[in-house]
């Protein structure tokens, strides 16, 4: 008779990591192609899930094509871990207007403004979301600088306290063990940390701003990172080798407090609560979103029917079976930038799985500047242990992120080699 296997499917089975690579490698291709569609202003949002329509790549096709070339044969579940979705200026929420509310249908991007473009595909359930902040038409001046070089700074920062104390430290082995001895940041230090790099460029955190630890079908884990947390809230535990996380950032030009928009909820999610839905309308939307997108977020115009789905939905929601997203927009409606990166902490240290890719230093440029100590201090650490010399000794260091970015390399490098652990 033969045994029942148990798979392991942490990180310490190789081919659970080879799964999250899968699925952020579709994720960044997608992401680069709707990024060139969309960077043009006049193109309206709805056509963000449809084909070829004023220009706008087709997100969700092009990852479920992309999905579609991988695992072929296999028994393995695949798809999209979060609808894509293009985020106007102000908005803090991942926004996917419907085609059928003609009016939220027909916003436009214009011009210089600041949006969010989110996405992400998923592999037997291991799912890989990535965030990305543009300007409209490429001309980043003013105070849009100052904004997207805060962030650019503040993700950096916040990679690099995510690494666990002492996994890729140096020197003797008392150095070695004396950084292992010290304690994981508190939510309250990090968020302190967080806020001082958007002081530096007279920005504001966006409150709430969640880092998460995902998990296989989960994206909302056991733990999760507050910064600027409101109040009565708080986060939950430290980041650990052989996890993977995605790791948000989210500043605004104004308040960084949030509001309920006055739009419809279209972002949903299955929940794990049971309930009998007395609509067959119900039933049915239910049925297709179990099998299109098991736990993984969603939005109503991916469905077969939008508008039957409308419907369908509300049943799943009064009933607890389905969560929706409320779409939230910064109170005083400034710009708002949002970078969410997912990464895998190994023992080798920090891997970017899925990440936006790295802010042109020479094109977005500020008068404004970092001058904490503590915080450039931070921004100087190595995200990975060093795999040798690559010929960066001579690097000039004005900026820290500057090296930070040209540590991307090394840090895949170390992801590939810690796969054979």
């Amino acid at each position: 008779m033969a045994e029942n296997t148990e798979i392991d499917y942490t990180l310490n089975n190789p081919d659970t990591l080879t799964k999250y690579k899968t699925a952020a490698q579709i994720s960044h291709k997608v992401l680069e192609a709707v990024t060139g569609a969309v960077d043009s202003p006049s193109l309206s949002l709805s056509t963000a899930g449809e084909y070829g329509k004023r220009r706008l790549v087709a997100g969700d096709k092009l990852l479920d094509a992309e999905v579609a070339k991988v695992y072929k044969g296999k028994k393995v579940a695949k798809g999209i871990s979060h609808p894509t979705t293009v985020s106007p200026s102000s908005f803090v929420t991942p926004y996917t207007p419907l085609s059928s509310d003609a009016e939220e249908a027909a916003t436009e991007l214009k011009a210089n403004e600041v949006i969010k473009i989110q996405l992400g595909a998923q592999i037997d359930g291991f799912g890989t979301i990535v965030c990305d902040t543009i300007v409209v038409g490429g001309k980043v001046t003013g105070r849009e600088a100052d904004l997207l070089l805060a962030t650019y700074y503040a993700n950096e920062l916040l990679l690099r306290l995510m690494v666990p104390p002492g996994l890729i430290a140096q020197g003797t082995e008392e150095e070695k063990k004396k950084a292992a001895a010290e304690k994981a940041p508190t939510q309250a230090k990090i968020s302190s940390l967080v806020e001082k790099v958007a002081k530096s460029y007279d920005c504001t955190v966006v409150e709430n701003t969640t880092s998460w630890l995902f998990e296989r079908n989960e994206i909302e884990g056991s733990k999760k990172i507050i910064v600027a947390p409101g109040t009565g809230v708080k986060g939950e535990g430290t980041p650990d080798v052989q996890e993977v996380w995605g790791v948000e950032v989210g500043l605004s030009l104004g308040s960084g407090k949030l509001k309920t928009l006055e739009h419809r909820p279209t972002l949903h999610r299955r929940t794990t609560t049971t309930y009998i839905l007395k609509r067959p309308s119900s039933r049915q939307t239910l049925s297709e979103v179990v099998k299109k997108f098991g736990t993984f977020p969603f939005s109503l115009r991916q469905l077969d029917d939008e508008r039957a789905g409308k419907v369908g939905v509300v049943e799943c929601v009064r009933g607890g079976v389905v969560r929706q997203y409320e779409p939230a927009g910064e109170a005083d409606g400034s710009p708002v930038s949002r970078l969410l990166t997912t990464v895998a902490i190994l023992k080798n240290g920090l891997s970017r799985l899925s990440a936006p890719p790295p802010l042109d230093l020479e094109k977005v440029q500020s008068d404004k500047k970092i001058t904490d100590e503590e915080v450039l201090a931070i921004l100087e650490r190595p995200l990975a242990k060093s795999t040798g010399s690559k010929g960066k000794k001579n690097k000039k260091k004005k900026k820290p992120a500057k090296k930070a970015a040209a540590e991307e390399e090394e840090d895949d490098d170390e992801e590939e080699e810690s796969d054979d652990e």
